[in-house]
This record gives structure tokens, sequence and C-alpha cells, in this order.
């Protein structure tokens, strides 16, 4: 049995091309699209299995396969002879990475996004980009672009999601109208504050967080970047992290010479992540030694081809 953490992306890729020596059980301790990518991944002597089935993604679940397909056809439909290459966050169901897959499109995180948006502008004239609204902006002011450069279809309104044909037609980039509910916790008032208690204080924050915190931020990048970056810190250093309090909270536990806090204390955590708790991983393994295999994660065999498609094309990137 292998257990993989809500970044085992990097233990899948290094299983990937692993010899099929015995059969191999992942027991994945994350969340469901993280699950289903590993699924997607997986070779044929692995099974994936997940302690809770309910364990989502308030951001994931922004973005369906139906309101995407909708918006893809009302806007290849208004920009005849426009090629718009999708891509989609990894915080997405195995449905919409196999979308992507199909239409000529590649998946990305959060550490690789700014790669995924050159190959895209390279490939094509604009780039869809789901779910995450302030990934995508953040991703495309790094390339140079303006905060406002971004139009943002709005899956709400029917027609063309909002926005007006002209600008639809001038679009570099297409954001999707989606948030995570604990990124969007953090603000700019609340990195003044931290600021006015400790001028020395390093506020890093996570690009899932609207562009005004990552302006008043002194860096921002995702969850591998934060780790690294809390590793790097000098002894008696202070920082203060904007991102989910429990990866906030490992981090101090982690390194008690110094000083890591949460932008928010008081934020709320990731409830639907928070749902793998040891009851039920306990349940789980007590399951499996008992020959029964419990929760398993399986996508469908044309989904998992059309979405190993735009998983390989993010490896590509690497």
């Amino acid at each position: 049995i292998a257990f993989a953490d809500v970044t085992g992306d990097s233990y899948l890729l290094a299983r990937r091309g692993a010899a099929a020596t015995e059969a191999e059980l992942i027991v994945f301790l994350g969340v469901y699209f993280m699950a289903e990518a590993a699924d997607v991944l997986r070779q044929p002597h692995q099974t994936v299995v997940l302690p809770d089935l309910g364990a989502g993604c308030h951001l994931a679940e922004c973005a369906d396969i139906f309101t995407v397909r909708d918006a893809w056809d009302q806007m290849t439909a208004a920009l005849p002879g426009k090629r718009v290459i999708p891509l989609t966050y990894m915080n997405s169901g195995a449905d919409l990475k196999a979308f992507v897959g199909a239409h000529g499109g590649a998946v990305c995180t959060s550490g690789n996004a700014r790669k995924a948006f050159e190959w895209a502008l390279a490939e094509g004239d604009a780039i869809f980009f789901f779910p995450d609204e302030h990934l995508g902006r953040n991703t495309g002011c790094c390339l140079g672009m303006a905060p406002d450069d971004p139009v943002v279809w709005n899956p709400r309104l029917a027609d063309l999601g909002g926005i007006p044909p002209d600008a639809l037609a001038d679009a570099q980039v297409i954001l999707w109208k989606g948030f995570c509910n604990v990124h969007t916790g953090f603000t700019v008032r609340q990195i003044e504050a931290a600021r006015a208690a400790d001028p020395a204080v390093r506020v890093i924050v996570h690009p899932e967080c609207p562009r005004p915190v990552v302006e008043a931020a002194d860096e921002d990048g995702s969850t591998e970047y934060i780790i690294r970056r809390c590793e790097e810190l000098p002894a008696g250093a202070s920082a203060v992290i904007g991102t989910d309090w429990n990866l906030v909270n490992r981090l101090r536990q982690r390194h008690p010479d110094k000083r890591i806090s949460c932008l928010k204390e008081d934020i709320c955590p990731c409830v639907t992540m928070n749902r793998i708790d040891l009851p039920k991983l306990t349940w789980c393994l007590e399951s499996l030694a008992a020959g029964e295999i419990v929760n398993v994660v399986e996508v469908d065999e044309e989904m998992r081809r059309q979405g190993r498609l735009a998983l390989d094309r993010m490896l590509a990137l690497a």
C-alpha cells in the first residue's frame, strides 16, 4: 500500500513508469479530483482508493462539464477563425480534464500555470482558462498583462457569459468566474495589519488569492513554493502565509525557530478537504486488511484516455 497526500502528484509522477512487480493500492489522502487524476495516471497494476468519496473542492465544483461545454459552443461560434486553447486547473473534475484533452488543451497546476499559459498562447490565439478566475488573472499579470485585460465568463449569464462580443473578440485570456472560498477570505487590510504589528514580516500568499491581495503581498506562489520559502527563511524570521490554515499550522510546527502564522488565523479551513480524517483512514485500512477494497476511484476508459492527453501535455511542459 502506498500513501499519497494532497500534494501526491509528485508521488504519482515518480511511480508513473514503475514496473508492474505486484499489485499496488494507492490510498489517497486528499481530495476527489486528485484521486481521479491518480486513476488517470495509474499503471494497470495500481488501484486508487479514497477514504471519503465526499472529500471535494469548492473551487473544482465552480465549473461542470455541462456549463463549460455550453460556454465553449457559444465561444467558438462567436469567434470564427480564432483558435482558442482550453486550459483547466488541476482543481477540476476528470471530465473537464478529458474535455481539454479532446480540444487540444492541457492541465496546469498553480506551480506551472505560467508555462501552460505561454504554451497555449504559442499554440493558439487565446486561452479559455477555468475554473479559477484569480489564478488566471494573476498568471496573466506574470506575463505582462494588465489585471483588467482578461475577460471573465460568467456561466450564470446566458449570452456569451456576459462578455460584450467586441471584448470577447479582442481577448487573449478568457477566465471562468470561479474561486476558492478559502483564498478569497484574505484581504489587503489583513496584510496591512500584519505589517503594522511587525514591520519585518514577510507576507507570502497563494495565487488563488484576488489580485489586490497578491499585489500587496511580498511574494506569491504555489503550495510547493510556500513550503520551500518557509524552509529557506533564516531562523528568527517572521512570515504570515495566505493559504489554508492547516498547511500554515504544519509549517509552524515544522519550523519552531521561525514565527510563522496564517494571514487570518480564524479563517475557516477547507471543509471538504478536511473530510479525510483518522477514523475514516482507519476504517479504510481495516477494510483492506479484511480483504475488502472500499471506495475505489475509477474513471471510465474514454475519459481516462482524453484526460491522459491533457495531463501528458502538462508534464511535457516541465
